[in-house]
């Protein structure tokens, strides 16, 4: 196992980075000349790619050991399991880091037998987005803890699609960390979950139908025409320029959101939390993207002195001064929510906090389960799952399929995975 320890650069390197096409990364980049400054014989040479397309990327390429990326951007799914294969070097940074100043649920997602395999670049849960001048207008008002009941009665009442304003966005482009994040989280809440404890696949649940066919009904009523080429950033997009009424999806879009920098619609902005749906409890959603090395590079120092300095109390601080408080990487440092320029910028900022404390990845769903993670299932064979029942999902949004059969095909198609992989007999 390579275990490394943080050090200064001895000899002129070029680390090629691969990372996702967020703002937070997108910042991170733009930034990241000050740290070329100040580390002269560390260049660095970025590779940033749509969400999909890095995930099959870099498991591509650290499968392979081919050694194409120095420093790869991947979430708490990959982590333990990459870790557990020797796939990538364990990091050791020092004291001045302060690795305890990282939440504690964060941190936990990011260790394997007592050693950390990447470091957290930011860390999110769930929460909904409203808009509160049409929430006003129509006369309503969001519940703190709203049901999907009622978010998808607040959504009909505030669509107005002959003004291009959409009453809900939900992510609708395929992928297991893009349209199967949210339907995870959704179906959870409606008291389903993907496996029984035998690993029999459970789509073809009652819980299953009841979840797809709210989303399905509630997107094609009062959603934005072409959903299923909506994931994360394109809604972002579209709540920021005024076009959605309602949002459900990940706490850091607040940072963007609330930042008048980057959205038209900053000052009136409301939050409260993640629907509940007839379950009204479960696992919801704990993701973060870190920054981790593959144990094939080449260059394994200097890509900890990068990985520590991007992550670092020092970068969030740099992130502070150039874009403002409201821009920093959000649910990584204590120290971050401890801050109170950050409290005054960023009131979602307790709020997160706290989401991030709850998410539970490995909280009971309605029925027993073998399996961990909140909107995701924690064991390798998930990629290829929800890659698959993803698409399929999109297939029944775009209207090519009914939501039963849907389901029915979902459930033959995860049926014979897990047979072939051998979890279930």
């Amino acid at each position: 196992m390579l275990v490394l320890a943080a050090g200064p650069a001895h000899a002129a390197s070029t680390l090629t980075i691969a990372t996702v096409n967020n703002a937070d990364m997108v910042i991170m980049k733009q930034l990241s000349g000050e740290f070329e400054k100040s580390h002269p014989d560390i260049h660095l040479n970025w590779v940033t790619l749509e969400e999909n397309v890095l995930r099959q990327r870099v498991t591509t390429d650290i499968a392979t050991r081919s050694g194409q990326f120095d420093i790869l951007t991947i979430g708490n799914y990959e982590v333990p399991i990459w870790a557990k294969q020797g796939w990538l070097a364990a990091l050791s940074p020092d004291a001045a880091y302060d690795a305890d100043d990282i939440l504690p649920s964060v941190k936990a997602g990011l260790t394997v037998d007592g050693k950390l395999y990447a470091l957290p670049f930011y860390a999110e849960s769930v929460m909904t987005y409203y808009r509160k001048d049409l929430f006003a207008k129509a006369g309503l008002t969001m519940p703190d803890a709203p049901t999907y009941d009622q978010i998808r009665t607040f959504a009909d009442k505030i669509t107005d699609k002959g003004n291009q304003v959409y009453g809900l966005c939900l992510r609708g482009k395929p992928g297991w960390g893009e349209n199967m994040a949210y339907v995870t989280s959704l179906v959870n809440t409606f008291g389903g979950q993907w496996f029984d404890m035998a690993w029999r696949p459970m789509l073809d649940s009652a819980e299953w139908k009841a979840a797809l066919t709210w989303y399905v009904g509630a997107l094609k009523a009062d959603g934005p025409p072409g959903a299923t080429s909506n994931g994360f950033n394109e809604n972002l997009a579209l709540f920021g320029s005024g076009h959605c009424g309602m949002w459900i999806d990940s706490t850091v879009a607040g940072g963007l959101l609330f930042d008048p920098a980057q959205s038209h619609v900053a000052g009136n902005v409301g939050f409260a939390a993640a629907p509940l749906g007839p379950y009204g409890k479960g696992p919801t959603w704990l993701w973060s993207w870190n920054l981790a090395i593959p144990a094939s590079s080449s260059h394994t120092a200097d890509a900890q002195t990068f990985v520590t300095w991007a992550t670092s109390k020092e970068y969030v601080r740099l992130v502070a001064r150039t874009h403002g408080w409201v821009a920093v990487p959000a649910g990584t440092r204590l120290s971050t929510y401890d801050s109170a320029e950050y409290q005054k910028a960023a009131p979602f900022a307790s709020f997160v906090h706290t989401a991030i404390d709850r998410a539970d990845p490995n909280g009971p769903t309605k029925q027993p389960r073998p399996y961990g993670g909140a909107q995701f299932v924690a064991i390798p064979q998930f990629q290829a799952i929800g890659t698959q029942v993803g698409q399929i999902v999109a297939a029944a949004l775009s209207g090519q399929t009914s939501v039963d059969q849907a389901l029915t095909t979902a459930q033959a198609s995860v049926t014979r995975t897990v047979r072939q992989s051998g979890l279930m007999r």
